[in-house]
């Protein structure tokens, strides 16, 4: 086969001046050679990549300033009503080519660098990923900025800014290791520190009980400082903000009553303060109760809402005198979505400003505080659930846990009043969960104080409303709704796959093709079907059952050699939260299955397994684009959405997978004979939960999976470390919640069927052009244009702002 096509060598056959306008290309020149001058440094004349880098970037983000202060400009004027999405998550990735796209600027910055004699795809691969974020919640919420921007509404990203990300991942001896995320070492050309808007956030203290109202005193205060980044909508001229804060020592830290001896030791504490926007905590849908992640909670719930109160007193641009005094109109200017329980500190931080701070009475800021905020549920399972001991909020946040227990009260007060009696009830609604250690249950607390809680997909949603939350549901039904979630097709098509109008899957699989041999120096058959499962590495996502198919199809190779066998390259790829013992054991037995699968003569080139490492967003906008079959094959009833099942189905992946999440909108939408769906239905699993799952049964009356388990139980993928893979084993025939081995059947007779499909190109295809021609509704255009008719009561808009090169009426 060929090799394929650089983009330079593209462009040596085709120029794409024809697309750029002459003047943008002269401009981006001119303005990259200037911010290329001012990026060396005196005693150094010799320009590195990275200094091509920051100096297209710089020229790029020249493009952004004018348009961002014209909006927020045009949003000080019509005063809308504001959207805040609050997240401790914002997995962004690389900006560069997004802003590109996003400003119509792709196609003359392409020609001004081919002009200059560099590459920009090269430029490209410099940037680091901005990885504040673990998965699908925190990319969901990168997702959800570009929408809204794109539908112009008045909206904000508040979040962390964490010194270090999501850990970068090395597989060394086919165990995962992890090196910290130093993503700014090298500075970060698209964020704006605003030190004007600095603010304090206060931890510990007392709570004093006055005539003239609640005291919260001898706290600790540590300042939030904020970087905004700028958000561009797809070429509609708007910009909008996602800010970040940065936690700060104040200058008397510690010092306030220090003597000589101890001032050293007093600067050094600092750190103590500034430690809270350190590091992201690296676990996905499951709940850590380390106080240091409350801090990092209330942290960013406490800074975001005084700026909210500020924006929404003052309402002139660049004023800060307050215009507004009345609190009675703030839900019609503000809505506040919590992205998860993560920030669910929201609603008793609000009532404490509302109360203590406004002097608004209570049942006013109750009212106010309910229709302001609004809830989305990110999972069902249990370990995920955030559920803090009483006495750490006691430490840590005492007025806090008055306000919480207050809120309690009233609301078991409202449903004892409607089911006289019920005890049971009273207990399985309250906030607060009683026994040995006293908690804090905060979904329940979400779900008390918004005004309306959402699902991601609808089969969840439906679980949230029958299972989760079932007794809420049976209070007020009329809050809960479903916003089935989506991904923009800016980043995961024009970006990742600019070629997908032209079919160039082919061209794709090449192109990924070589980056694995020049990374993994494993020879890749590219006509092979490129089956890949990449999300976080989970029990509940099921790589289990993906390494059990691959072992069962090499005991098959081996046991028929001369068989023709549809080649297949087997991917697997995503990081195992560090202190999760079963997952990192996952990624072991992938890379020791590959160790024996790749290096067998008999196999040859018809399988071949890689763990692609250090999985991230800029490895799958590589990745996506390359596969012929996606992986979605969680337990039914535990992926609440997916958003990589999308992604895969935009770019021309077909899905085999369970009916779970939004696998089951995908088939409805393209028609379940065009995906590839198997196994147990929810039903059916709840089924077996009261049958009783008994593993033995499926191992005692299924050879090839009996021969697979006994495999990695012998050690014949681990023959230096025998007993290696016992737990995984173990776990498999005795407590396994997934229930892998029910689905195992149904799984490879599957496998088979896509098989005999991907023996005939012309009906896959065909498969294929339906898929993509079905995933409009999994864009989160639609998604943000549902929470913003439904949830937060605003209109979008396609009105264009005008550039900052034409006057203003």
């Amino acid at each position: 086969m060929a090799k394929p096509l650089t983009d330079s060598e593209k462009r040596k056959q085709i120029s794409v001046r024809g697309l750029a306008g002459l003047g943008d290309v002269a401009e981006v020149r001119k303005s990259f050679n200037r911010h290329l001058h001012f990026t060396l440094v005196k005693d150094r004349n010799v320009a590195t990549p990275r200094d091509y880098f920051f100096a297209l970037a710089h020229t790029v983000r020249d493009h952004l300033v004018g348009r961002w202060i014209r909006t927020q400009q045009h949003y000080y004027e019509r005063d809308p009503k504001r959207i805040y999405y609050l997240s401790l998550e914002f997995y962004m990735g690389r900006t560069l080519q997004n802003t590109m796209v996003n400003l119509g600027l792709q196609n003359a910055c392409d020609e001004a660098i081919y002009q200059l004699g560099l590459d920009l795809e090269e430029l490209e691969e410099i940037e680091e990923d901005a990885g504040l974020g673990n998965g699908g919640l925190g990319r969901l919420a990168a997702c959800f900025l570009d929408s809204m921007a794109t539908l112009g509404l008045a909206a904000y990203g508040y979040g962390i800014r964490y010194e270090f990300g999501i850990f970068n991942q090395k597989i060394v001896n086919g165990w995962q290791v992890e090196e910290a995320d130093d993503w700014l070492r090298y500075g970060n050309p698209w964020e704006k520190a605003r030190p004007e808007y600095m603010l304090p956030v206060h931890f510990y203290g007392r709570v004093e009980h006055t005539p003239d109202g609640v005291k919260w005193l001898d706290t600790q205060v540590v300042l939030a400082m904020p970087y905004d980044t700028p958000v561009p909508g797809y070429k509609n001229n708007t910009v909008n903000t996602m800010r970040l804060w940065s936690a700060k020592a104040p200058n008397d830290f510690k010092l306030q009553d220090f003597n000589v001896g101890d001032y050293i030791e007093a600067v050094l504490d600092r750190n103590l303060a500034e430690n809270i926007s350190r590091v992201l905590y690296p676990n996905d849908n499951f709940f850590e109760g380390k106080e240091l992640r409350l801090k990092q909670e209330y942290f960013v719930v406490a800074a975001t809402l005084q700026d909210i109160i500020r924006r929404f007193k003052s309402s002139k641009f660049g004023c800060r005198d307050p215009v507004r005094t009345c609190f009675e109109t703030f839900p019609d200017k503000v809505a506040i979505q919590l992205n998860d329980t993560h920030p669910a500190l929201s609603i008793p931080e609000l009532m404490r400003i509302l109360v203590d701070v406004e002097k608004v009475d209570w049942d006013k800021a109750w009212e106010i505080t309910k229709k302001t905020c609004a809830y989305t549920n990110h999972t069902v399972l249990p370990e995920a659930l955030e559920r803090w001991p009483v006495s750490m909020f006691e430490k840590l946040l005492p007025r806090h846990l008055e306000i919480i227990y207050a809120i309690n009260q009233r609301h078991l007060d409202h449903v004892a009043a409607l089911f006289p009696g019920d005890v049971d009830r009273l207990r399985r609604m309250s906030v607060i969960e009683e026994g040995d250690c006293k908690r804090i249950n905060m979904a329940h607390l979400c779900v008390i104080g918004s005004h309306a809680v959402n699902g991601v997909a609808r089969i969840h949603s439906e679980i949230v409303k029958q299972s989760v939350f079932k007794d809420f549901y049976e209070l007020e039904p009329e809050k809960f709704q479903n916003k089935t979630n989506g991904i923009t097709p800016r980043r995961w098509l024009l970006l990742c796959n600019p070629g997908l109008a032209d079919t160039i899957v082919e061209e794709n699989k090449l192109k990924f093709s070589a980056f694995l041999e020049k990374e993994y120096k494993v020879k890749i058959n590219p006509s092979s079907m490129f089956d890949v499962h990449v999300k976080r590495i989970h029990e509940y996502k099921r790589q289990l059952l993906n390494c059990l198919h691959v072992v069962t199809l090499y005991n098959r190779i081996k046991r028929d050699p001369a068989k023709a066998f549809v080649p297949r390259t087997v991917m697997i790829g995503g990081k195992a939260a560090p202190g999760y013992h079963m997952a990192k054991l996952i990624i072991k037995l992938v890379t020791s299955i590959g160790d024996v699968v790749n290096h067998d003569p008999v196999v040859g080139d018809r399988l071949k397994v890689i763990f692609l490492e250090n999985y991230r967003v800029s490895l799958a906008e590589k990745v996506i684009p390359a596969a012929d079959l996606s992986q979605q094959i969680s337990t039914a009833g535990t992926e609440a959405s997916g958003t990589g099942n999308m992604k895969f189905m935009l770019n021309g992946a077909l899905t085999i997978g369970t009916m779970d999440g939004a696998n089951v909108e995908m088939a409805e939408e393209a028609g379940a004979e065009n995906l590839f769906i198997f196994g147990l239905r929810v039903e059916d699993v709840e089924a077996l939960d009261r049958k009783g799952y008994n593993a033995r049964e499926y191992y005692d009356h299924l050879p090839e999976l009996k021969q697979a388990v006994d495999q990695i139980s012998s050690g014949f993928f681990s023959p230096k470390e025998p007993d290696c893979f016992k737990d995984i084993v173990n776990m498999l025939m005795h407590h396994d919640r997934f229930k892998v081995f029910a689905d195992y059947e149904a799984y490879m007779q599957c496998q088979a069927q896509v098989d005999q499909l991907y023996r005939n190109p012309k009906e896959w295809t065909k498969k294929v052009i339906r898929n993509i021609a079905c995933s409009g509704k999994f864009s989160s255009d639609r998604t943000i244009t549902e929470y913003a008719r439904e949830i937060w009561g605003v209109e979008p808009s396609d009105l264009q702002i005008p550039p900052p090169n034409i006057p203003r009426d």
